[in-house]
């Protein structure tokens, strides 16, 4: 089974390439994605979601 998911959004630092001790690629970095709504009279919103991406 494959889960694939598009977020569109800024990285909000520097990507962290990573291995694990038998080899395993591990990328970490955050993306800061803003709401595309918005509650009548308030600013729109801003999420920052954390993600980490194994192998390829």
């Amino acid at each position: 089974m494959l889960n694939r998911v598009i977020l569109m959004g800024r990285i909000t630092h520097d990507l962290e390439l990573k291995q694990t001790p038998s080899g395993v690629s591990v990328l970490s970095f955050s993306i800061a994605v803003e709401r595309s709504f918005a509650k009548q009279g308030e600013e729109r919103q801003t999420d920052f979601i954390n993600c980490v991406a194994w192998r390829q």
